[in-house]
């Protein structure tokens, strides 16, 4: 296999060049979608998020707890 230190170094540096060169480009849609959802957001006043907020817990609001009949 892999006996002399020259070839593995070698071997380890093309990996390292690969993995640092296809970074960027992996990451690319990622930072996309993530500009995409903030400026998807930024459109939509806050008071809205704050009125959507109060109804989705007025309508999944937990139940008030009845003391367990003796």
């Amino acid at each position: 296999m892999l006996r002399r230190p020259a070839v593995l170094w070698t071997a380890l540096l093309a990996v390292f060049l690969i993995a640092v060169g296809m970074w960027p480009a992996a990451l690319a849609p990622v930072t996309l979608a993530a500009s995409g959802l903030a400026a998807v957001l930024a459109v939509i006043p806050g008071p809205v998020y704050l009125l959507a907020g109060a109804i989705a817990w007025l309508k999944y609001r937990p139940a008030p707890v009845k003391p367990a009949a003796a």
